[in-house]
Order: structure tokens, then sequence, then C-alpha cells
């Protein structure tokens, strides 16, 4: 089928109250400035209606991907280009998908763009549902001379919407000594050598991101951006903050200095793993390399020396399509095969089940899973060393407990030697269509970790409503020693995060609070005005966590107030350090405290609280 533009009349919707509070309007109420005069978000939120898309009937779509004899099917979805595609070649069909991409934000197309090892001169725009990458062992392989990145307003709809693209393993060489990577949740700049600069913005609104293991030698400007994760990344230098901004394992990026700037940097990544990825070696081989686990990790896993890892070769992986059943991906992987799913929406009426320690289930273009009948999508079990990666999961219409789960209730067994872990894992509960969960990742497995995971509630698009897209719970951690690195979460109707397992740790955290409880009535947690953010059960004695956000904006009712952004118990294990509220829209709801009773109000007379630790 191919893919349709989304609604063209569709609008942000709620999503469009974050602009009202964002950008140089906000960083003038908190005494925070922007990098520069030139990257300044408008001092209001723009009154004119989003660009339209283009219908269908004039929209030409991209022609499906040829592959070479002897290579590997990966459908018709993925563009493997070499030196002998021919420069004129790649850039139209570049440009082909980036312009029915660039506007589908609830459309069906899914792309992956893999560049062979050679250099390339073409300007690489990515839309949604997006991938580039290049495909040789060092990220210096596969060069783009010309241009990488995402426009900062492309669609109309601005960069807070920039969401499912993801560009990694490339040599970038911008001809202008600059590229703009203006993004925000769901996205992914990964293992990327840039031989230049990086803007985070060009202007308009931009509501944050993630960079992992990149080589980046120039300036990077965070502009508008209000909150960034940096992590294991080597950087020139850093200009710009706004609310919260945290580098963990990154030689070159600022100091510790929250609140003013809000910088937080820890000096070295206590355990990770980098996200597998597909590569072609010498010999023309196509494999997959599944980096080794790091501890005490600075820098990038890669420069100036070879890569740690194992190398799979592909004969290992079943390359899953699209109209494959979750019983054939099930009896894949009962045969001892990895799983790479190809770019496309795949129904499972079944949960596909991860049983073999040590199995990497690699998605190439946000290939998703939608659950049908409410099942699990995604079910681990409690064994060592799982590699997930590259997934977006949207939400079917029957609820799901859960979504994703990684161990069954009760697991126990310890993994800290090979931990598994998720990488680039994002969950949606509803925009596309009415989307329902109870609970969207559950961690059952101790020592698991995850690297860049937004788990949105959505706030606008089709199947939006207090009643229709519901989700109790973003992400609940039952297990010990779950480390997560790059945490958004949003929207969801009771706690974002429930952390119930002990010596977690949090490295980044962003969250806004559910736009749409229709009264306080309807949101009240026991005793409690309103849900926290980020819950630590109070039998938990050791958990530890570096800069959090979390934003409230209650649309149908600004009189609602959230007693505590972040719930735990106070003892000298818990600890947390440098976090913020604010309360969007001039003030269009209130955070009481930061966290418990400590910290804040962020309300109509104080938009923004900021917390250097506690206790």
């Amino acid at each position: 089928m191919s893919p349709q533009p989304e609604n063209p009349d569709q609008t942000l919707a709620r999503r469009s109250f974050l602009a009202l509070g964002s950008g140089a309007a906000l960083a003038a109420t908190s005494g925070l400035a922007l990098a520069a005069p030139a990257e300044a978000a408008p001092a209001k939120a723009p009154q004119t209606p989003p660009a339209k898309t283009r219908s269908a009937k004039t929209m030409q779509a991209p022609p499906p991907a040829a592959h070479a004899a002897g290579e590997p099917d990966f459908g018709p979805n993925v563009h493997v280009f070499d030196s002998a595609t021919g420069t004129a070649n790649i850039q139209a069909t570049l440009d082909a998908i980036y312009a029915q991409q660039r506007g589908s934000q609830f459309g069906t197309g899914r792309y992956a763009l893999l560049f062979k090892p050679g250099g390339y001169s073409v300007d690489v725009k990515l839309g949604y549902y997006t991938q580039v990458a290049g495909l040789g062992l060092q990220p210096s392989g596969a060069s783009i001379t010309g241009s990488l990145g995402v426009e900062g307003d492309a669609h109309g709809n601005g960069t807070l919407v920039n969401f499912w693209r993801g560009a990694e393993n490339l040599n970038a060489v911008p001809k202008s000594g600059v590229d703009t990577w203006a993004v925000s949740q769901a996205t992914f700049y990964r293992r990327i050598y840039l031989l230049g600069d990086l803007k985070l913005s060009d202007g308009g609104y931009s509501s944050g991101g993630f960079i992992a293991d990149c080589q980046l030698t120039g300036q990077i400007n965070s502009g508008t951006q209000q909150q960034w994760l940096t992590r294991n990344s080597v950087v020139g230098s850093w200009v710009g903050s706004n609310w919260n901004f945290v580098f963990v394992g990154s030689p070159g990026a600022p100091a510790t200095s929250f609140p003013n700037p809000p910088y937080t940097s820890i000096d070295r990544a206590p355990v990770i793993c980098e996200k597998p990825f597909l590569y072609v070696d010498g010999a023309g081989a196509w494999q997959v390399f599944v980096p080794a686990v790091r501890t005490n990790a600075d820098a990038t896993s890669w420069e100036a020396r070879k890569p740690e890892g194992t190398s799979l070769p592909i004969e290992a992986f079943h390359l899953a399509k699209p109209e494959e059943s979750a019983a054939d991906l099930n009896a894949a992987l009962a045969q001892g095969k990895h799983l790479l799913l190809t770019p496309g929406i795949y129904h499972v009426d079944q949960p596909l089940k991860v049983t073999r320690a040590n199995t990497v289930v690699l998605g190439l273009g946000y290939a998703t899973l939608i659950p049908d009948n409410g099942v699990t999508a995604l079910d681990v079990a409690d064994v060592d060393g799982v590699r997930v990666a590259g997934l977006l999961v949207d939400a079917g219409p029957v609820a799901s407990d859960p979504l994703i789960r990684f161990g069954p209730d009760g697991a126990r067994r310890g993994h800290a030697h090979n931990p598994s872990s998720m990488h680039d894992v994002f969950v949606r509960v509803g925009g596309a269509g009415v989307g329902k969960a109870k609970r969207c990742v559950v961690v059952n497995s101790d020592d698991v970790l995850i690297d860049n995971m937004w788990l949105w509630r959505a706030d606008h698009g089709k199947g939006v409503g207090w009643d229709a897209n519901t989700s109790d719970v973003g992400l609940e951690v039952n297990g010990s020693g779950v480390i997560a690195y790059g945490l958004f979460v949003e929207h969801h109707q009771k706690a974002q995060v429930q952390w119930n397992g002990e010596g977690g740790r949090t490295y980044f955290f962003q969250n806004e609070m559910p736009y749409d409880p229709p009264d306080q009535a309807a949101w009240t947690d026991g005793a409690h005005r309103g849900f926290p953010a980020y819950a630590v059960a109070d039998h938990v004695r050791t958990h530890e966590a570096w800069g959090l956000g979390s934003y409230c904006i209650f649309a149908e009712d600004r009189t609602i107030v959230s007693d505590r952004a972040i719930a735990a118990p106070r003892r000298p294990g818990v600890k947390f350090h440098a976090m913020i509220t604010f309360s969007l829209g001039g003030g269009q709801g209130t955070i009481a405290h930061v966290v418990n009773d400590t910290g804040g109000p962020s309300d109509a007379v104080t938009g923004l609280a900021m917390l250097k630790s506690y206790p």
C-alpha cells in the first residue's frame, strides 16, 4: 500500500499550547538567556494557520527501492546507496522521500536510507519516520558532504512536532560549515562524526532531543531547545541553554552550573552499551554490529579505537516484512534467529516473544508494531543480553497491559554482567487513531539499560481525548539496577513513571503532565491533588536521578493542581539533582512542589521553579 499523507486539515491542537510558554518568552521570564538573538523564538505563538500538506492526488510516491542480486532483501522502503548509484539519482530519491514525509506526522510511510562506505555529495533532509545511516564499521566509512539535518519548520507545524526521525553512523561534512538538527522527541543523532557546527534549532520553538556516541568538532548551539541530553560524545564547544541540559560522559561539554545556566554534567556513564547497527565489511558481507557493554565510560565507543563488540552475519537474522504475521516472526525467533524488522507497520495478534539470551531485535526506518485485541506487542523473557532497538509501538484500540514487557512479573535473576537494553524505543498512544494502554512499558528484569525512550500519550492528532486515548502509566520499573539515559514521558493519566525497583538511576527526564484532565476530581491520587510525574515507591532504599523537568498546562481547567512533580521517600539513599518545574501557557495550572513538599510552586505568578538537590 502506498503511504498516504495525514489529513491536511489537522493542526497542532493541544501541543500548540506549549508554544505559548516557550522559547524567548520563557527565557525572559526565567532569566535564562537563549544562545543568540538570531536563535530566539518569536515573543508570542504564531497566529497563522499551519501550511497545508499536499494532497494525495498531487503527491507522487517515491519509487520503490531496487536491490542488487546477492544483496539482502530489505523490502521496497530501504534504499541502499553506493558510488555506482550516481549523485543525481541519490539526490532525486532523497528529495522524493522527503517531499512525501516532511508533513506526514501521522502517515504510514516508513523509510531507511543506507549509505555504503564511500563519499557522497548530497543534501539529506529528514522527514517523519525516516532513518539515515552509514554502513561502515566506523562513522568515517560513509561521508556526506553537503548537509545532513532537519528543518525547523518544514511543514508549518513548528519544530515542537519534529518527531520520529534519526541519523547515525555517518561522517557529516556540511559545505556551509553548519548543519541544523531542529527536532523534538523520539529522534536520535548517534555515532556521527561531524566536521563543523551544529544548530539544534533555527528560530522556532523546540522541545528537546538526544545525541549519543558522537564526535562533534565544532560549536553546538542549542538555540530555543527547552532541554537536551548529550551522552558519551565529544563536544567542540557548547553555547545556549534554556531549562534543562544534561551531559553524561561527554568531554568538552559545559561543567555543572545548574541552575544558572542549567547545565548538569556527569563525568562518566556507569554502564552503557551502544545501539546495534548494520554495516558492510571489507569483503562486502552484510553484518550487524552489537557493541560491547562499557563501564565508567566517557567519550565515544569508536574514536581512535577499534569498536568493541560482536559482529553477527545478516544470515543470522530473519528479515521481517510488514505482511508477515506475529506467528511467522515468533517462529523465526523460536528457531534461534535474530529479528530485523524492515520499515513498515506490523499488526501483531500475539506478543513477539524473545526467549533466547543475546537476541537482537532491530528495527529499520521506524518499523512500527500495532498490537491487536489488547495483546502485549513485545514480551522479553528474563534472560541476559537482549538488545531491542529502533522500534515504534503504536497502541491499538483495545487496551494493552503492557505494550512492552522485559521479564515476567516477579523476575529475580541478576544480569549485571550482561544487561539487556532498549535503544530508540518509542511508544505512542493515540494520535494516528484511537489507542489505549494501561501501562506502556514494564521492566521487571534487573539491570536493564534504557537509552532514549519517548512514551507519549498523544495530545493532538486523531483519537485524542481524556476518555479516548487512555493510558495510566508510561513506564513502570520493578527490576533492580535499571538505568535510564534519556527518558521522555508525557501526558499519561496517572504517574508518568512509577519506579518500584532498587538501585535505579535516571540521567535526564522530560515530562509534560496530561493537558486534558476535565477537573481536579478526575485527576486525584488519594489524598494528593494530581499525580506525580516521577514516583519512587515508599519502600525503595536507593535511587538517584539527574536533570529532571516536568511541565503542566491544564487546558480544560486551569485551577487544577499537582501537589508534586516528584514523589519519593525522604531518605539518604534516594537522591535527586537539578530539577525544574514549569507552568506553561502563562500559568495554566499549578505544580505546587518540585519534590514532595520542597521547591516550587510553578503557577501563574511564578512560572519556573528550580531545585538544585534533594534531600
